[in-house]
């Protein structure tokens, strides 16, 4: 893929990261600040590190099963890792101040 298509393709990938929810929490996991890396190869494997709130959230198989979906559905995608990686520790400082005032902490 050129240069313009793994740009187009990362926009895309963030687009739907955008459509992933926890379903306990009503933003989803982009604006949470969950997702630490998104590297996208020329050759199309994405390798995407991302985290959660709490290191034993009771979703985290459904989420992570639902982010590889949805990552690998994207037009020059051909392959998608998902790491879970607790380094650092999520805070609420990672989140957009969109997130911050939907939950209420702005």
């Amino acid at each position: 893929m050129t240069q313009e298509e793994k740009s187009t393709a990362e926009q895309r990938i963030i687009e739907v990261l955008k459509t992933v929810y926890d379903p306990e929490i009503p933003v989803n996991i982009y604006d949470l600040g969950l997702i630490y890396k998104i590297d996208l190869s020329l050759d199309g494997h994405l390798d995407l590190d991302m985290t959660f709130t709490a290191p034993s959230c009771p979703a985290a198989d459904f989420i992570i099963e639902d982010v590889r979906s949805k990552v690998e559905s994207v037009k020059g995608v051909t392959s998608a890792e998902v790491n879970m990686v607790f380094e650092p520790e999520w805070d609420k400082s990672m989140m957009t101040e969109e997130a911050r005032i939907e939950l209420g902490f702005d």
